[in-house]
Order: C-alpha cells, then structure tokens, then sequence
C-alpha cells in the first residue's frame, strides 16, 4: 500500500478524540493508521507555548500548517538551483547523501540541507528524471522512509545466526564452506571495494572487485564466479552483518548455497577471512585506487596470495589443497 500522509480531517479528529482522553491506540484503529504513525504525528506537530504552557497541545490546524511548512523545506533542492548544483556534484564525484550534508556542516555553509532531503530529491520525480539514483553506493528503485526501514533482525533472521551452523563445519573436515567480508578503502577515492572469500578447509580465496557497496549487485557477481563450481564445492558461506549482505538470499535462489551470519558485534567468528584479509592488505592498502588496478593485477595479487605454502596444509599451497579437493568430486 501506498504512503499517504495524514490530512486536515484526519487531524481534527486527532484533535477531538486527545482531548476526549482516548488513547493513541484508539485514535490509530478510528483512523485505520498504525499507532506508530499517530505518536510520530503528536509529537512532530505538537504545539508548546513557552509563555503560556497551558496552551500546549495538539491542534489539527496548527498541526497541518507545521506539516505543510515541513514539506516545503523538503522542495528547497528545486528552489535553489545553487544548492542543487553542489548536491549534484557530490553525487557524481561518488559521495553519499550523508558524506555531502556532512561535508556542509563542517564547512559551515549558511545554506545546506540534511542527508534525508537529499535522499528524498533523488527519489523525487525530478531526481528521477535526472537518474540520480543510479549515482548512490547502494541505488534502491524507492527510497523507504526512514522509520520504516527493517531492522537488521528481520533481515538476518535468528535461524541464520552462527550457532545454527552445523557443528561439522567448524571442524574444517568438509570441503565447500566459505567465509565472506569486504575490504573497505579510503572514503576519498570512491566507493570501490573488493569482497574477499576463503574456503575454510582448503583456506583458498577469491578476491573481486565491486563499483559500489550495493548489496545486489555484490551477490550477482558472487553467484556468476561461484555457479561453474560444483554444488559440493559452495555448500555455504559465513558473513558478518554489514548491510552489504542483506540481499543473501539470492544465494540460496540463485544457486543453492546457505547463508550463515556472525553475531554483530563479532568478526571474530569469520577468522580465516579477517586472516586473509591482513594478509592481503600488503598488497591492497586502504589508499589503493582500486578503479586504477587492473583485472590483471587483481588476478596477480590472488594468485600469489593463494600460491603461498601453509603449515596446516602440510607445506603445500592453497591453489594445490583445492585442486586436490576438486579432483576428488569427479
């Protein structure tokens, strides 16, 4: 269904029904609103006298004025075209709404605007028109309100938690267990970053580029690399709960490999790509310009890392433990 804001009836009756005393939830089913929508409604427009403190309250007149006043700063990127412009350049220049609005609070620019305004232009039909969208980190075909995001609970759910896991994975005994991150560089060149896989038997990993943090096309390129792989050989994989992870179930639709989650606040739990990962800053330091590397180079800077001898592998490669694995599934 679509979101519609609150009208002048709807806040009479608001109006009327706070001043018999009934409660929210009441309000909310007389309205058919969520009862959530009714205490947002009370305490944005809410009106407060310093002076005279008896007269506060709520009243459905006062109440649609201050809503429509907060809708027009909403328009203030099509009313000044000087403000559209830096917002604009931002954009193409690869920062995010946040990284922008931020940036004009430090310089203390006298004119600027918040990083939802932003988000709220982009998905506008104007934004639209201008196909900003496809500029963000991570492009979305509508922008969800801000109090009616999912929380990273429904997202993960609890029977992907880490402790569901199969006990025979930890023991490193089965091959096709993977354990995913990202690698993140600095903010200024971009948002460029490179995910980094590990097989946790044979400790083989992949390294791959992406443009953006978009969680979708993320998993696309990881389902196109990981697919001429038999089943065997990507059961599942293991990541933390950052929000590039949360289109993981086209994993499973895609080609039928689980997805498995670290609590939040431990990466510790994914240890052999947060190894990997130190091991592979030698060559891919935060201030790489990764839009500079080539594939070449990103092929090289894989193959030297799993061309590595490792003791728990008895001194042999990498590369040779997952061939040898390979081997056995045919």
């Amino acid at each position: 269904m679509a979101h519609t804001e609150l009208d002048l009836r709807e806040r009479r009756v608001i109006e009327d029904m706070l001043h018999a005393k009934a409660p929210v939830a009441q309000i909310a089913r007389h309205l058919c609103r969520h009862r959530s929508s009714i205490y947002r409604e009370i305490k944005r427009n809410r009106f407060e006298d310093t002076e005279l403190p008896e007269l506060d309250g709520y009243y459905g007149m006062l109440a649609e004025k201050s809503a429509k006043e907060r809708r027009a700063r909403r328009r203030k990127l099509v009313r000044c075209e000087t403000l559209l412009a830096a917002v604009v350049e931002g954009l193409e220049a690869g920062w995010s709404p946040e990284q922008i609005a931020g940036r004009m609070r430090q310089e203390g620019q006298a004119l600027r605007v918040c990083h939802e305004t932003i988000y709220a232009y982009v998905y506008s039909k104007d934004g639209q028109a201008a196909d900003l969208a496809r500029r963000l980190p991570e492009r979305r075909k509508n922008r969800r309100p801000r109090h009616a995001r999912r929380a990273r609970g429904t997202v993960f759910p609890p029977d992907r938690a880490i402790q569901k896991r199969p006990e025979i994975i930890s023991t490193r005994q089965v091959f096709g267990h993977w354990e995913g991150d990202l690698m993140i560089f600095q903010k200024d060149l971009g948002p460029a970053n490179v995910t980094s896989l590990v097989e946790r038997k044979t400790r083989y990993a992949v390294l791959f580029r992406n443009h953006d943090r978009s969680s979708t096309m993320l998993m696309k390129r990881l389902i196109d690399l990981f697919s001429p792989l038999p089943l065997t050989a990507r059961q599942s994989i293991t990541f933390d709960r950052s929000f590039e992870f949360v289109a993981w179930k086209h994993l499973e639709r895609g080609m039928g490999t689980e997805a498995w989650f670290c609590d939040p606040p431990a990466p510790w739990q994914k240890g052999s790509v947060e190894r990997f990962n130190r091991r592979a800053r030698r060559y891919l330091p935060r201030d790489t310009q990764l839009m500079a590397l080539s594939n070449r180079s990103m092929m090289a800077i894989c193959e030297r890392l799993n061309g590595t001898t490792r003791k728990c592998l008895g001194y042999r490669t990498t590369a040779e433990a997952f061939r040898e694995e390979l081997r056995k599934l045919k």
